[in-house]
């Protein structure tokens, strides 16, 4: 006889009953539904399709002391982000799966079947809430507007792109070197407002014929050379699509009168220990040197490591829980902050619309995870325990650090400027030398490029500070 997964639902609203139908239908020869919990006390003692109200969520700990549970569906569309993440934290102790919906559009559009369920991410135990950002005061500012994206088939591009759909703007255009991932998004988005272009930022003739043509009001500048160990071996690509390619952009933004223009940066740019974090803060420089002389509004958004996004560890440490494969982290006592793509998108379009011009924004992301802690939660909600999955240390790579820092020291203000936001502002550095690399710098040798490099941010270091809005 074939073992029968154990299934529980948890909620036994009309999704937790969907779900319950759809198991009793579809699935009866695979899996057996234990029976749902639910806080709705008129449940208590009563029963679905045969399957009993077993307790209130807060006795799901009991629950799976006491049975022997393969895993739980979560069903409940508006649960609490609180009880949310202790739901989850009682399943990763008892080490059984989570499955939760991806969306309650799917049940409408009667999609809803087992393989509709995804696995829990790991940011569902992150400790915070997701930060949402998106205001009436952004629709005002995109609607009816054109906007253009570079890196535009990127993780973090291709979110931004999404989330000014929303807001209704009068063109969307992709900008991208890739040509595959603007394909994708073309073909995702499917929206006649959308132009897609194939562009490197690089060439500046070339971005200069598209501004000209779809005179754009808004620009998100996402494109950049973002892989750390990469870059440490490849200085010269780094300053040249970082740098060179950001002050592409800004110039002709300038020069385009365009509204307003958000570059994305990295928390590698705060005390930069690598090319990829020196290559940013000089985009960041140029962009608030371009902040002092244009009508332009010139804005820095910083992130930290963002959830999904490629070359991120969550998907790494997924696919090799998939292959059955060891996870691999580079130091145990590494830790990082983290945001989801959303999040990160929204930041941007935030900044975007703030009406200060060359500033630093970055997310209030509550304290800094151990990326091992990362790893174990992940491995518990795949229903493995620590002991059958072996985590081996690789040993830091060249350029990283152990943690990282969103605003330098004195950056950081008491109390928000905007909610959820840190505003910081580095007004002093060496312009002159500044322009100067970005003139000579493709002339200069290896060496000397990185004296130069590592010169500046130096500089802009020891001036940074905060200024008041």
């Amino acid at each position: 006889m074939t073992h029968l997964k154990k299934v529980v639902i948890v909620g036994a609203g009309d999704l937790g009953i969907n779900v319950l139908k759809n198991f009793i239908q579809n699935y009866e020869k695979e899996f057996f539904v234990e029976g749902l919990l639910d806080d709705d006390i008129s449940k208590k003692h009563t029963s679905y399709y045969g399957k009993p109200i077993l307790g209130t969520l807060s006795e799901l700990n009991v629950l799976l002391s006491e049975v022997t549970i393969d895993f739980i569906v979560l069903a409940i569309s508006n649960i609490q982000p609180n009880k949310k993440q202790s739901i989850l934290k009682v399943c990763a102790d008892q080490q059984v799966k989570v499955k939760t919906i991806p969306g309650i559009k799917e049940w409408i559009k009667e999609s809803n079947s087992y393989k509709a369920l995804e696995d829990v991410t790991p940011q569902d135990l992150l400790g915070r809430n997701s930060v949402n950002l998106l205001t009436k005061e952004l629709t005002e500012q995109i609607e009816g507007k054109t906007v253009l994206v570079t890196g535009a088939g990127g993780s973090i591009g291709s979110e931004i792109c999404r989330q000014v759909l929303l807001l209704r703007p009068q063109k969307l255009i992709l900008v991208g070197h890739g040509e595959n991932s603007i394909h994708q998004l073309l073909m995702e988005l499917n929206n006649p407002i959308i132009v897609p272009i194939i562009a490197d930022i690089q060439d500046k003739d070339e971005l200069k014929r598209v501004f000209k043509t779809y005179q754009p009001a808004i620009v998100y500048h996402a494109a950049a050379h973002k892989h750390v160990p990469l870059m440490e071996g490849s200085l010269s690509s780094a300053f040249k699509n970082n740098f060179l390619g950001t002050k592409n952009v800004a110039d002709i933004c300038e020069e385009s009168d365009v509204e307003a223009c958000v570059m994305i940066s990295t928390d590698k740019a705060v005390k930069p220990a690598n090319n990829m974090g020196r290559t940013k803060r000089l985009a960041e420089m140029y962009m608030q040197y371009m902040a002092k002389k244009s009508a332009c509004n010139f804005s820095v958004v910083r992130f930290g490591n963002v959830l999904g996004s490629r070359g991120s560890v969550v998907p790494i440490f997924t696919k090799q829980l998939k292959e059955g494969m060891p996870i691999t982290l580079t130091h145990r006592d590494m830790t990082r902050y983290f945001m989801t793509i959303p999040e990160a998108a929204s930041l941007v379009l935030k900044a975007g619309s703030l009406a200060k011009t060359g500033e630093i924004y970055v997310l209030d992301m509550g304290e800094p995870i151990k990326i091992l802690d990362l790893a174990q939660n992940l491995i518990r909600l795949s229903g493995h325990s620590l002991e059958d999955v072996p985590i081996i240390e690789t040993g830091i790579r060249p350029g990283e650090k152990l943690t990282e820092e969103l605003l330098s020291e004195g950056e950081i203000q008491e109390k928000n400027i905007v909610d959820k936001i840190h505003v910081g502002k580095a007004i002093e550095f060496d312009e002159e030398s500044l322009l100067l690399l970005a003139h000579i710098g493709k002339k200069l040798s290896e060496s000397e490029l990185f004296h130069w490099i590592n010169e500046l941010t130096k500089i802009s270091r020891k001036k940074t500070e905060v200024v008041q809005s």
